[in-house]
């Protein structure tokens, strides 16, 4: 009787467990919207109330007095060719760093371990040094590097989990039908890696293209801004476009949401698989 009794309560508090944590996840997306269709006074006056009239030229305002066009080519340029390097490098070194059981590789997996906890803060002050000196700073070259460089240690071993799940067997095979290393990695071992690296592209793309702590400190010229940096221009010392922002903000967004939704179903498995032995 008491279990009876007590089950519709506990159905409906989780109903609302799950309404709450809805509204949580959409409130972000109900606010950038309706802040991007705002005009400045409606923003001052009533912020959360959606607006009397739409502003759609707030795109075009944006578009056109940031120099977005431009802003969309240094992210999409850095973005691809950090993303192409990571994978390529990091799904050979995770290919390699999974199959050779010794001390040495070993020793490999932990340095990538132990160089996740190292925070860019920390490394921050040399590394502009560094970078500097070189002549990369206000490069997009420099970005790339920098990028490529922290994120190696993530995406190796991410792939090298998922490596430890592919059976052997299959290499042996192809060994005796007289295959090399590289033809086995290619031939076998590399089509079977498509969800985890599918998985590590859409992660390592999302972090590039929406980096603002290392653009901001790298990228100070105007001909080498990207997406999140062109958004912080509408925030000056004296005067804050929220509508123009948030409407640069909407636009910055489509890239993304559409290489999420195309590659979305193998985010999850690759994951999944990639955390069963590490």
């Amino acid at each position: 009787m008491l279990q009876k009794t007590n089950h519709p309560l506990q159905k409906s508090l989780l109903d609302l467990l799950r309404c709450f944590v809805t509204l949580v996840i959409f409130a972000p997306f109900y606010i950038a919207i309706i802040y991007s269709v705002k005009s400045k006074p409606e923003l001052v006056t009533n912020r959360l109330a959606w607006p009397k009239t739409i502003h759609w030229e707030n795109f075009t305002t944006a578009i056109r007095v940031s120099n977005f066009g431009l802003a969309l080519k240094n992210s999409a340029v850095t973005t691809v060719i950090s993303v192409a390097c990571i994978t390529l490098v990091c799904s050979m070194a995770a290919y390699i760093i999974a199959r050779k059981n010794n001390r040495l590789y070993n020793f490999l997996y932990y340095v990538f371990l132990g160089a996740m906890i190292i925070p860019f803060q920390s490394i921050m002050t040399p590394l502009y040094v560094m970078m500097k000196q070189m002549g990369l700073l206000n490069t997009l070259l420099g970005f790339v590097l920098i990028k490529i460089s922290f994120q190696i240690a993530f995406t190796v071993l991410l792939v090298t989990g998922f490596v430890k799940t592919v059976p052997r067997d299959l290499e042996e095979a192809a060994s005796i039908d007289g295959y090399n290393i590289y033809q086995v990695f290619a031939r076998i071992v590399l089509p079977l890696m498509q969800p985890i690296i599918l998985t590590s592209i859409v992660l390592n793309a999302l972090n590039v293209w929406n980096d603002f702590q290392t653009s901001l400190t790298f990228l100070q010229k105007k001909e080498v801004r990207t997406v999140p940096l062109t958004q912080y221009f509408f925030f000056g010392e004296n005067n804050i476009e929220l509508g123009l922002a948030f409407a640069l903000f909407m636009i910055s967004m489509i890239p993304v949401l559409v290489l999420y939704f195309a590659l979305q179903k193998y985010i999850i498995s690759g994951i999944t698989a990639g955390s069963v032995k590490g």
